[in-house]
């Protein structure tokens, strides 16, 4: 279970490009764009949200911001932690709604954000998606409540790997490898494997669901059928409230459709909190104390509660780039477009209708074409997630980066 993190440090000028013309334009999200370079510039409302659109939001703010505690407790507004968990808040892994920190080489920081899908060979026979191990399911919770079993820990090695550019200048590359010990419940299957995910920034999600599949199926072409290089392609991935398959977009494989369910699966996954979508807390057979655990109701996140974070996630404010007037962030716009970055970190994509009216008819500058491509072995974990295979992975947007 060993995988390679290429990490590249990508300058202002790769947030760049906003189209092939010459012309720069700052307001990344559209009309959900704020002006701000703050610490807390990924967590700010659109500003064209009404006020109760922004009662709304703080809403969502609230309950994506604050800890979860265990229950029985004297609040049942914010009880149902665990009793399997990664984290007590979305903002744990997402703090101040922005990516979380990549592991340590010197081992003096946690770990925060990282964690751990695991699957088995084969496909589940409901929704198509990874078959999760009998024992230990589909992620590795590494914090529990009082008298439950932490179920593993994943520890980080890192070893060096060297290689030369062409021009015969050499360069090294840390390389990390994942290893699971302290197993609770016994040993792992032997054919377990193990997928890392950092938490990303979650701005401006709303605007990607919002583009229309068509735009995205226009834009795949799996077959390479224009010779460009460039072999894209779409994962289609269960929809739980559709109970069928469609386009995902969301997830470093693209394996969650809509903000919704990305929302629902953290909670349920991340922090253990159970919803109409994920009504059933993440307890295997094996795992008794986990389902003796007492709950903080049925389900513990109210589908009014999730809607609101699900509206929070959605309508948060998308940061404008800066320094758009400069030559040299120019020069690199031109860079990032000639030398085929542009490809498949599609500059600009379009809304229609949204189910947020603020979201519709958009015109927005992310720099990702949400789709699949495969990034070679350097860069694959060797775990399938749907359609995408274990050397795929979804374009990450570049918003935000500077």
């Amino acid at each position: 279970m060993r995988i390679y993190l290429a990490v590249a440090f990508f300058s202002v000028a790769l947030l760049l490009s906003c189209s092939q013309s010459e012309s720069l334009d700052a307001n990344l999200g559209g009309t959900t764009t704020r002006q701000s370079a703050s610490r807390n510039a990924f967590g700010l409302p659109a500003p064209t949200l009404s006020n109760e659109q922004r009662r709304i939001f703080e809403r969502g703010d609230s309950f994506f911001t604050q800890n979860w505690v265990s229950s029985p407790a004297s609040t049942d507004a914010r009880d149902g932690l665990g009793p399997l968990l990664n984290a007590t808040s979305c903002s744990s892994c997402h703090g101040l709604d922005g990516r979380g920190a990549p592991p340590d080489p010197l081992g003096e920081q946690a770990n925060l954000g990282l964690l751990f899908r695991v699957s088995v060979p084969g496909e589940d026979p409901v929704t198509g998606g990874p078959r999760p191990d009998l024992i230990y399911g589909g992620q590795i919770q590494d914090r529990a409540v009082l008298g439950v079993p932490v179920e593993a820990t994943v520890t980080t090695k890192w070893s060096t790997v060297e290689g030369t550019y062409a021009d015969g200048t050499p360069w090294l590359l840390r390389s990390p490898s994942y290893e699971l010990s302290d197993l609770a419940h016994g040993p792992a299957d032997p054919d377990l494997m193990l997928g890392p995910r950092l938490a990303p920034q979650v701005f401006g999600m709303g605007l990607l669901e919002a583009v229309p599949d068509d735009a995205l199926l226009e834009l795949a072409d799996p077959d390479d059928t224009d010779g460009d290089g460039i072999s894209g392609r779409v994962n289609m991935v269960w929809d739980a409230r559709l109970e069928q398959h469609v386009i995902g977009r969301f997830g470093w494989k693209a394996n969650v459709a809509t903000v919704e369910q990305q929302v629902a699966g953290a909670f349920l996954g991340d922090i253990g909190i159970t919803s109409s979508l994920n009504p059933e807390k993440h307890c295997t057979s094996v795992q008794i104390k986990c389902a003796e655990a007492p709950t903080g109701g049925d389900p513990e996140l109210t589908d009014e509660r999730l809607a609101n974070v699900t509206f929070y996630n959605s309508t948060l404010a998308v940061p404008a780039m800066r320094n758009v007037d400069d030559g040299q962030v120019q020069d690199g716009a031109k860079l990032f477009t000639e030398i085929g970055c542009a490809d498949c970190h599609v500059a600009s994509l379009e809304t229609e209708t949204a189910s947020i009216d603020v979201l519709a008819d958009q015109t927005f500058f992310p720099y990702t074409d949400l789709l699949l491509h495969d990034m070679g072995d350097g860069l694959a974990d060797g775990r399938p997630d749907f359609e995408a295979t274990g050397s795929e992975w979804r374009t990450p947007p570049l918003w935000g980066l500077g």
